[in-house]
């Protein structure tokens, strides 16, 4: 073989770089500030591995929801796990943030100008799938853009939930018309006769309880990072306003404690 095989050779093979796009990768860190200021990179690289985590959930929520709605509770067990597990992570990437102080922090902050997390597509994407319907949540974007039109249609079909009153009905747990056949562009509202249902499947059905608790995890995972989330910003600006005008740490505090199944907090009064 002539050195011109074998360099044809070497460069068509996959290798670690090539597979992963590290190149590209790691030229995507691009800093505004002058310097640039040391703990910009920090918080360019931990906001885009937030990005790569929402892309991963959406991705394994797609999976579970098909898996829910053939009825298949093993193979969803496993992908709520994995679910959770990133949760985990989400949560921890916080500890990475909070190494940098208010100081270092607003050294760079006028850099990202109106730029906010606020506004990142795959996290509303990601609340539509888990259930949020909000006229408001996509006004950001721009109109009949392909981010927009992510998060509407993510708004206008199945959530996660009702993929699982699929899974239920087929395991055969009673489920009201009124929430079989609703329409999937409304927000959820809590239902007694769901809960009810959800009651007999906990004492009865060892299975459909099993997931019905991976799911509670998940749940709690996410307001477990927006807790965490919101603490980091008032450690961070305080009471200032959010970069992209939101109201900052206020407005964030607004979205705690509000369940994405409501359904399985409240059968816990049943028991």
């Amino acid at each position: 073989m002539n050195s011109a095989e074998n360099s044809e050779q070497f460069s068509s093979a996959v290798t670690y770089s090539s597979y992963l796009s590290v190149d590209q990768l790691l030229e995507l860190q691009k800093p505004r500030s002058d310097g640039p200021e040391h703990d910009e990179m920090l918080f360019i690289i931990v906001h885009q591995t937030y990005e790569l985590w929402f892309k991963c959930v959406l991705h394994e929520l797609a999976r579970v929801q098909t898996l829910l709605e053939t009825g298949e509770t093993h193979a969803s067990l496993s992908v709520f796990g994995r679910i959770r597990t990133i949760f985990k992570v989400l949560v921890s990437q916080v500890d990475i943030l909070e190494t940098m102080t208010p100081l270092q922090f607003n050294s760079f902050r006028d850099r990202l100008e109106a730029a906010s997390g606020f506004q990142s597509v795959q996290f509303r994407e990601l609340e539509a799938v888990l259930g949020r319907r909000d006229a408001t949540m996509a006004d950001h974007l721009e109109p009949n853009s392909a981010a927009r039109l992510r998060v509407v249609n993510a708004m206008s079909r199945r959530s996660l939930w009702d993929s699982v009153v699929i899974y239920l009905v087929q395991h055969g747990h009673n489920m009201p018309s009124e929430i079989t056949q609703r329409n999937f562009a409304e927000s959820y509202v809590a239902n007694d006769q769901v809960q009810e249902s959800l009651a007999i499947a906990y004492r009865q059905d060892p299975q459909v309880a099993m997931l019905l608790e991976r799911l509670l995890d998940i749940d709690e995972g996410l307001q477990e990072w927006r807790y965490r989330h919101v603490k980091m910003v008032e450690r961070t600006i305080g009471l200032k306003h959010g970069s992209g005008g939101s109201s900052g740490a206020a407005y964030l505090a607004s979205t705690l404690f509000k369940p994405v199944f409501p359904d399985l907090w409240a059968v816990r009064s049943r028991f």
